[in-house]
């Protein structure tokens, strides 16, 4: 059975692939370097020789790109220089050398969204407040018992579950500001500098009353550390790690650090030690109450059949992502949708529509998947 899937590496590969064409050499190399690695993990898999010499050839170009990638990264360094210089006066009035302000490539907000606002996943509802919420809205209890406001949560499941929507909704209950970025907005903004940049991520987010800090797709930020890693990684990852363990000491009030990844058996174990990530959260598949209650958000506003059951409907769904859900409510109104405009009269969505759509829309997350998901938690929460 192979360690990743072919969605994995067709995900690293066009990451990998798009960030090159931008320019963005550091995060263009981390991506196609996990593009090869997962391409010859398939080729132990590959039924026929000839499939097999196929997939090496691929991860052998994918590594060339990879390669290609340092050496625009060097001819470019000192245009970059300039570039940072000819932006006008940053650094006079009052940023440190190196890097770009956290506001230039982070997205800073303070969420409307609430925990009633995410259907299901009451257990984790529960796990997050236990350790990020309830310290802040009883703090001389918590001080009292020695428990500390802030720390690190790390969101882990399928895709498609709603972990980036459940960290926006942690920061909405306590009215938090909420730093969101990606890894190649801390990789590539301004070339060599990502270490800069996470640093002054977390002095922006100290400067806040309260704030968490999300990152998506952490697994690219803070991976396994290999000996042929990129020599980025290998000085950002202790970066985020200092900060990590660091935070508490230099914020105004705590900081909370949440990282949500498809892939956490991706990740450097050294952040999931205690002191950074404490928490490790799985988000599974929705349930079948969650299940019916998306249907209600997805299909309520859109006129539906008097037949439509949404409680066969959620039966029928089980096994299918949040994402998959609201696709298939998607979908299902095309079909009206194009009925309406062709005879001039609205049509409906009914029962039977949305069973065709189910019937030839499996799944997007495998039992394989899933059983390793089951697999990684058992071993590491």
């Amino acid at each position: 059975m192979p360690t990743v899937s072919w969605d994995t590496f067709e995900r690293y590969r066009q990451k990998g692939l798009d960030a090159r064409r931008a320019g963005q050499w550091d995060s263009a190399r981390v991506y196609l370097l996990e593009a090869a690695r997962a391409i010859v993990e398939l080729s132990k898999e590959a039924q026929g020789e000839e499939l097999r010499e196929a997939r090496k050839q691929t991860a052998a170009k994918l590594l060339e790109l990879a390669k290609d990638c340092e050496t625009a990264k060097t001819e470019n360094r000192t245009a970059a220089i300039n570039r940072q210089s000819a932006v006008g006066n940053r650094q006079s009035q009052g940023e440190s050398d190196g890097g770009a302000n956290a506001s230039d490539w982070t997205v800073k907000e303070k969420p409307s969204l609430r925990f009633k606002d995410v259907a299901g996943l009451d257990d984790v509802k529960e796990d997050i407040r236990l350790k990020m919420l309830y310290p802040f809205e009883h703090p001389e209890l918590a001080k009292r018992f020695g428990i500390n406001p802030g720390g690190g949560v790390l969101l882990f499941g399928p895709p498609g579950t709603g972990k980036t929507m459940l960290a926006k909704a942690t920061a909405g209950e306590i009215d938090a500001t909420f730093f969101r970025i990606s890894p190649a907005d801390v990789l590539s903004k301004w070339v060599g500098e990502a270490e800069q940049n996470i640093k002054k991520l977390f002095d922006a987010a100290a400067g806040e009353k309260r704030a968490i800090i999300f990152i998506d797709e952490i697994e690219a930020l803070v991976p396994a550390r290999r000996d042929e890693g990129s020599s980025v990684m290998q000085r950002v990852v202790p970066q985020i790690l200092q900060g990590m363990e660091g935070f508490d000491e230099k914020a105004v009030s705590p900081i909370m650090f949440m990282g949500a990844t498809n892939v956490p058996w991706q990740l450097d174990p050294a952040v999931l030690r205690p002191g950074r990530f404490d928490e490790k959260v799985y988000i599974p598949l929705p349930d079948l109450a969650a299940r019916r209650k998306m249907l209600e958000i997805y299909l309520g506003k859109r006129p539906i059949a008097e037949d439509v059951s949404l409680d066969e409907l959620a039966q029928k769904l089980d096994g299918y992502s949040g994402a998959d859900i609201k696709y298939l409510c998607d979908r299902s109104a095309t079909v009206p949708f194009l009925r309406s405009v062709a005879q001039g009269e609205e049509e409906t969505i009914t029962l039977q529509i949305l069973r065709d759509v189910i019937a030839d829309t499996p799944p997007s997350v495998t039992a394989e998947v899933l059983k390793r998901f089951e697999e990684w938690s058992r071993q590491a929460v």
